[in-house]
């Protein structure tokens, strides 16, 4: 990295990875907003579709397009070892994920978060 223009496509490809980071969190535990906040769930539920979709059609996320687009256009053409490459990555493309773990990974998506909504709304009913 020679020059400002890569290590702006550089930044800006760290900055999708923590976006991407966020949103996979977000299909995990956003379930658990909907006890202080009911209505997320409209904004919830589309991406738990979306995120278990990607994995279960082994379908490629649109922001890995732009993270690897914008690593390329920093000349980098792979990860590198720099906090998102050496701790994020890792966690969102381990080694040794298989297409099973992946349909776990989706199934999972799906199941947990039906469970999580099940309580959620049980307990508002209770509450009503």
């Amino acid at each position: 990295m020679d020059n400002f223009q890569d290590m702006f496509y550089l930044f800006i490809s760290d900055i999708i990875v923590m976006l991407h980071f966020g949103f996979v969190l977000y299909v995990i535990f956003g379930g658990f907003l909907l006890f202080k906040w009911p209505k997320s769930i409209w904004v919830h539920i589309p991406a738990v579709i979306w995120g278990s979709v990607v994995e279960i059609f082994n379908i490629t996320c649109p922001l890995t397009i732009l993270e690897n687009l914008f690593r390329y256009q920093a000349g980098t053409g792979t990860y590198e070892a720099d906090f998102i490459g050496k701790y994020i990555l890792p966690i969102m493309y381990p080694d040794g994920l298989t297409r099973e773990i992946q349909l776990i990974l989706g199934l999972t998506a799906i199941i947990g978060n039906s469970l999580v909504y099940y309580f959620v709304f049980r307990k508002r009913k209770a509450t009503s």
